[in-house]
């Protein structure tokens, strides 16, 4: 049993809502084998992995899966279950798992649920997943691991998943976002995040903020300067001076007189400062582990406070505590110590609210003057102190003082972090008590600011050992998200089977008309602006979160497409408009769909995610597409439903308007919108751009859908029949249906590639033409199913009687030929008298297909890529645009061609499964 291959579903996808990878497992010699056929497995697996027990699986309570395990299961299966409880044991905490078939006979999917806010790079799902397997195996092979082996692997999983987690302060931060709806983004392991979306995004990288003032940063990091910016401006401060050699850190000891702090200049987390010295060795010493230059003050007494600054405001102080233990009478320190570190809230590094204590050479020499030793035994009841500093970082502890803060302490911290320039500060001070005045400033100054931290850490308000815990986490989000504001922009997400790049493209040019700067994914690329950024298959999820991050953006369209959905997940968590255009046969075979009900159920994810009261806009004359609204997950009673379609005799749309909804429909040759009884003219079907005076009906389709999508979110309809005449299809939907001239024949350059698409295409044509007046260069994609290839020439064949046929560039899985020889067979087993020629690449075809054609005729060129036959077509002298022939009250498809369409509309929508 072996991982092949594993891959990280970002966002909402078909299994569920968050993100989750999924790992395709080869079973190898267990393929066929369950868990009933090997003697012993379930109890070994239960004895290994007693949690097990508890896990609901389809059972829906506990004991499920163990019922499963005693009645038979596969292995793939047993190990889903098995590394969600691994994942448990250390900590990660996720419950959903999902197992099923691959396309091959002992290959299956085994899908994991992860953590939302875990590194979309991290390994640790693949660590995970083989360590369950290799448990797995080991149980089969009648051991199974000790408890004490199991232990060390779940260590140091642990220890990986913890390397790679969010810590306290920016999980903190994350949490209170995701309470406001604020869309959140982790870049890879580090802390910076992306709250919100284009114009109105932020970025935080743990408690710093995009508007953190650099300067602030750099005078907060140095604390020499930090402490003379301060002192200038009337803030009590430890007298002190900088010292760049052991000799003037010596001399400003005998200035300040002892006891005084020695510290890096440039250090952060108390790392190297030493406390309390009073020697002219001590401070060689210090200036000597610090090396260069160092920061010599006056020890000041009183007790350690960290204060919290967030937009000018104190939202949080604590008392911070150094590190130490109290004695029982028997344990000695270093026994002590290990009892502390065992508490759960205690880890290495930041990664948890507290820290582990280390018994190095710091707190050797704090015992030492105190007179103990680690294997000393302290009375019971004796507080032994480890550091002489408080930071949590070096193991100490907090207590929450927040509301005793007494309004002076609250002035003078406001106005330091002023000084300083910092959004978020972190004020430590050394106070007699948080709860009265600051005592006054001067020579003999006792109390003070002794430090101003830039990026301080939130753990010690987010979890004191003693207090109240503090949303400081909230704060920060409150003041970069004021006013309630959730930080998102318009999206809308489009998908279908045809016509979704069309409608993109339209519903983004509606937008803009609107006075928003779109950003835009489709098919061709990501647009911000109307400015083409990136060229490339743009409708996964990166390219959704290249718009949604882009600070220019005020309006996200994106084009949805399936492949980039189950793959990648979803790019986005919600929607504001969701579009679903039709849902035909295509890319059947592929992905493990194997019906219209998988791809179905594939595009329903984006009706899904239409955020509640957001606007689902869809095909009333779509079968499959009207059952979408009966979906329990679609949920479209909450949402704003809008219907559109070609058809006013649609039950559905008929009903829908009764009960007082709105449609988008065409009538009387007008594009209408229908509210109730009342119906409101747009434009005329024959001025819509790319419709070609009517005949391109499934133009009108797809400008129907836009004009939803645009209306839902806010355009005005009065301005929509300009807009709408101002879009060229040639420059902005280029490769849909766009008309050109070679000499005296038309070319008619289209993108179809399945049935349904064809069948539009050669119905426009016709109208245009007539069908014995077209002729067509067709490639079709090698990579789709037989029965769908077959599909498609079937209706190239009931629409035309001549043709050139070549194929793709790229014939993943086929040899060459195969596809054009099937297409060739299929096409003469329909029409015999069909001419048919063969071309080696789109070049030859083209040229081909104009042998053939007549004076006024049109050749449909059907592409592989837009670019490369542009290009060609330049190289032909093809002229842009031309004049199409309306013919005669736009005259009827032929008997084979309204066939054709009649079959696509009855037959190719329920194309059974292969096999």
């Amino acid at each position: 049993m072996k991982i092949e291959s594993l891959r990280r579903l970002r966002g909402p996808n078909v299994y569920l809502s968050r993100p989750a990878v999924v790992a395709r497992v080869d079973l190898g010699e267990l393929a066929g084998v369950e868990t009933t056929d090997v003697t012993g497995f379930t109890e070994r697996l239960l004895r290994a992995v007693p949690g097990l027990a508890e896990h609901h699986c389809a059972a829906g309570v506990p004991g499920g899966f163990v019922s499963r395990l005693r009645n038979g299961t596969y292995f793939g299966h047993v190990s889903e279950h098995v590394c969600i409880e691994l994942s448990q044991l250390i900590g990660r905490d996720i419950s959903f798992g999902r197992t099923v078939a691959a396309d091959r006979t002992g290959v299956y999917d085994v899908i994991i649920e992860c953590p939302v806010d875990e590194s979309p790079e991290s390994s640790v799902p693949g660590e995970l997943l083989e360590a369950a397997i290799g448990l797995v195996l080991e149980v089969h092979s009648g051991s199974g691991p000790s408890a004490r082996t199991l232990a060390g692997r779940l260590s140091g999983l642990g220890e990986l998943a913890e390397r790679e987690a969010t810590g306290p302060s920016t999980r903190s931060i994350i949490a209170a976002a995701r309470r406001r709806g604020i869309p959140v983004e982790r870049f890879d392991d580090l802390s910076l995040v992306r709250l919100g979306w284009g114009h109105r995004r932020r970025l935080a990288w743990a408690a710093m903020t995009d508007r953190t003032s650099a300067v602030g940063v750099d005078i907060a990091g140095d604390k020499h300067v930090t402490r003379r910016l301060l002192d200038e401006a009337g803030i009590p401060v430890a007298p002190g001076g900088v010292a760049a050699t052991a000799g003037d850190a010596v001399r400003l000891l005998g200035e300040l007189g002892a006891p005084v702090v020695v510290k890096p200049r440039h250090g952060r987390q108390g790392h190297l400062v030493a406390l309390h010295l009073d020697t002219a060795d001590a401070v060689e010493r210090a200036w000597a582990a610090i090396g260069g230059e160092v920061v010599v003050e006056r020890h000041l007494g009183g007790r350690d406070y960290r204060v919290l600054v967030v937009s000018g405001e104190v939202v949080a102080a604590a008392e911070r505590v150094a590190a130490h233990v109290v004695g029982d009478g028997r344990a000695t320190i270093a026994e002590l110590v290990g009892r502390v570190n065992a508490d759960p809230r205690r880890g290495a590094g930041h990664s948890r609210v507290l820290t582990r204590i280390v018994l190095d050479e710091a707190v050797e020499g704090v015992l030492r003057r105190t007179g103990h030793t680690p294997e000393s035994v302290p009375e019971e009841g004796r507080v032994v102190r480890l550091r002489d500093a408080a930071n949590l970082s070096t193991g100490g502890t907090s207590r929450d003082v927040t509301d005793q803060v007494h309004p002076d302490v609250t002035r003078l911290c406001r106005r330091v972090a002023a000084l300083v320039g910092l959004d978020i500060a972190g004020i430590d001070l050394r106070l007699p008590d948080i709860a009265a005045p600051v005592p006054p400033t001067g020579e003999q100054a006792t109390a003070g600011v002794i430090e101003v931290n830039a990026v301080p850490g939130l753990r010690m308000h987010l979890a004191p050992v003693h207090g109240r815990a503090r949303d400081v986490g909230d704060a920060i989000v409150r003041a970069m998200f004021p006013g309630g504001s959730d930080g998102r922009i318009p999206a809308v997400a489009i998908t279908g089977t045809n016509g979704k790049t069309t409608v993109t493209r339209l519903t983004s040019h509606l937008l803009s008309g609107s006075g928003m700067r779109v950003g835009m994914t489709s098919t061709d690329g990501v647009s911000i602006d109307g400015r083409i950024i990136q060229v490339a298959d743009a409708t996964g999820p990166r390219s959704a979160q290249m718009v949604l991050g882009d600070p220019q953006v005020e309006v996200a369209v994106l084009e949805t497409a399936r492949g980039g959905l189950l793959r990648r997940g979803l790019g986005y968590d919600w929607s504001d408009v969701g579009v679903i255009t039709n849902i035909t046969a295509d890319h059947l075979g592929q992905d493990g769909l194997d019906s219209i009900e998988d791809l179905a159920h594939v595009k329903a994810v984006v009706a899904e995610r239409v955020r509640d009261g957001g606007t689902l806009v869809l095909n009333a004359d779509d079968p499959w597409v009207r059952s979408l609204a009966d979906r329990p997950r679609v949920r479209a009673d909450r949402k704003r439903l809008i219907w559109f379609g070609l058809d006013t005799g649609n039950p559905v749309l008929g009903e829908h308007l009764a009960r007082g909804g709105v449609a988008y429909v065409l009538h009387d040759g007008w594009l209408v919108q229908a509210t109730g009884a009342r119906r409101t003219p747009l434009m005329r079907l024959a001025e819509v751009p790319g419709a070609y005076g009517g005949a391109a009906l499934h133009v009108a389709a797809d400008t129907l859908a836009a004009i939803a999508a645009a209306r839902a979110l806010g355009a005005r309809p009065e301005n929509l029949a300009d807009r709408l005449a101002e879009f060229d299809p040639s420059v902005e939907n280029p490769g849909r249906g766009t008309l050109f001239r070679v000499g005296d024949v038309s070319v008619f350059v289209d993108y179809a590639h399945n049935p349904a698409a064809l069948a539009a295409t050669l119905r426009t044509l016709h109208r245009l033409w007539g069908a014995e007046r077209c002729v067509a260069a067709v490639t079709l994609p090698g990579d789709r199913r037989e029965d769908l290839l077959a599909a498609s020439a079937q209706v190239l064949a009931d629409g035309l009687t001549r043709v050139v046929l070549y194929e793709d560039e790229d014939r993943p899985c086929r040899p060459a030929g195969e596809v054009a020889a099937l297409i060739e067979r299929e096409m003469r087993a329909r029409r015999p008298q069909l001419t048919a020629v063969r071309a080696d690449d789109y070049r030859s075809a083209v040229a081909a297909a104009l042998r053939l054609a007549g004076p006024g005729e049109v050749v449909l060129v059907i592409y592989e890529k837009w670019e490369p036959m542009r290009a060609h077509l330049a190289e032909l002298g093809a002229v842009p645009g031309g004049t199409a022939p309306v013919l005669s009250g736009i005259t009827a498809l032929s008997s084979r061609a309204a066939g054709a369409v009649a079959h696509v509309t009855r037959e190719l929508t329920g194309l059974p499964a292969r096999g």
